[in-house]
Formats: C-alpha cells, sequence, structure tokens
C-alpha cells in the first residue's frame, strides 16, 4: 500500500475565552480557513483533515477545502484534553477507515493564520533529511533571556528566579524556544507511541518573532489582527 502524509488541524467548538475563535472572521476568512490554506497550496499532504466535535466548524472546514470525515467524541473534546490524545484517535480512524495508517503526520494548529505554505515545505524536507528525527516543531525564540525572569517572593516583591545569572552577559547566556504553536509534522508511529514531540528526537523550525503570537484571549486576537494587517500592508507595498 502506497504511504501517504495526512494533515490533522484540531477544531474544537467549545472556546471559552475567544467564543467560536475557530471559525470567526480573521482578515477576511474563518481563522481555520488560514491554516487549511497553508496545508493545500503546501502539496505536500495528500489528505487534509480537520478533527472537530463541532457541526458548524466541519461546515466551515469543509467550504475550505479540507475533508471531515468524522466527528471528534466528546470525551477527548474538553479544554482539559491534551493534544495527543486527538491526533491518536484521528489515526486509529484512518487505520479503520481501511485506508491504512499514514506514514507521516502533519498536526496544524487551527489558529495560525500566518503560517506559509513554504514553512510547511522545509520542515516536511527537514524531517526527511534527518531519518534518525522523529518530529519537528515550529518554535520561536523568546525576546529577551530567560534566565533573566522574575517572580515574586512570599512578601510580593520581585525576585530574579535564578540570581546567580543576574550578571552574565546575554550573549552567554543559553538561547531558549518556546512552541510557535503552530505546527508539528511527524513520524505517525512516534505519534501513536509517545506522548508528545518532545518525548522523541524532535528537531526545531525556528520561525521569526513577528509570525509568532498565540490566540488564546481577545487581547492576543487584537494583537494578532494588527500584525497580520501590517504584514500585509508591507507584502503589498
Amino acid at each position: 500500500m502506497k504511504s501517504r502524509t495526512v494533515a490533522i488541524i484540531p477544531a474544537r467548538g467549545g472556546s471559552k475565552r475567544i467564543p467560536r475563535k475557530n471559525i470567526r472572521d480573521f482578515g477576511g476568512k474563518p481563522m481555520i480557513a488560514w491554516s487549511i490554506q497553508a496545508a493545500l497550496e503546501s502539496g505536500i499532504f495528500d489528505e487534509v483533515i480537520v478533527s472537530t466535535d463541532d457541526p458548524e466548524i466541519a461546515q466551515v472546514a469543509r467550504e475550505h477545502g479540507a475533508q471531515v470525515p468524522f466527528l471528534r467524541p466528546p470525551e477527548i473534546s474538553g479544554d482539559q484534553v491534551g493534544l495527543n490524545p486527538v491526533l491518536k484517535h484521528a489515526l486509529n480512524w484512518l487505520e479503520m477507515d481501511g485506508g491504512g495508517c499514514p506514514s507521516l503526520l502533519g498536526c496544524i494548529y487551527a489558529t495560525a493564520p500566518f503560517l506559509r505554505a513554504s514553512d510547511l515545505r522545509t520542515a516536511f524536507e527537514r524531517l526527511n533529511e534527518k531519518p534518525e528525527a522523529e518530529y519537528v516543531l515550529s518554535v520561536c525564540t523568546f525576546p529577551s533571556p530567560v534566565q533573566r525572569a522574575m517572580t515574586t517572593n512570599e512578601a510580593g516583591e520581585i525576585r530574579f528566579m535564578w540570581p546567580e545569572l543576574r550578571l552574565t552577559p546575554s550573549q552567554a547566556l543559553q538561547e531558549c524556544f518556546h512552541d510557535a504553536g503552530q505546527f508539528v509534522i511527524g513520524r505517525a508511529a512516534s505519534f501513536l507511541q509517545q506522548e508528545s514531540a518532545l518525548s522523541g528526537h524532535c528537531l526545531p523550525f525556528v520561525l521569526p518573532r513577528y509570525r509568532c503570537q498565540d490566540i488564546d484571549t481577545p487581547e492576543d486576537w487584537e494583537q494578532a489582527r494588527h500584525l497580520f494587517y501590517a504584514l500585509q500592508s508591507t507584502s503589498a507595498s
């Protein structure tokens, strides 16, 4: 049986802080449409599937070119459910449907309007170039050294978390990354066997900070919206 590469876009319906954020208008399209578009335009996926528990999201996804061959069961649709059970459910469904488990899986976040098809292609190539690698994860650098992070003590006073590093020159501090919240591409067998990409051999795909924005709160949404239009204006000029 021919091996295949499948994209899964998880998109549950119960977002609380930004209601209906996965299909809310962003830049003239439903938010999820940007992720679907990037996946389709990348040309690396045999199928682009949205995993959702919500019929309205399913309809919007289909209208923008994705497949929605199943609705996600309630037990893996709550806000406390991690990503891995959702991906395992999709992979198991694909296996039971008779098409066989794909060789590679791309998990693309539903709120990734800055994702580009070229990012996915390059990440896919990087994974194929490294047989020992299991995943490629989109990451971003912190804007300032995390080793200089501060917190408060029991008295409410500000303190360095690592006071022993307070005088260390910035260039001597190790560069740190955070999950960019856009995609992870990996071997399907690894997704089935492990709890997260960081449990295995995971390569970074570093995105520029100006194209990384978590969208979890109304403030995040507004910041992302302004950034989106700024990038649109720059590319048009």
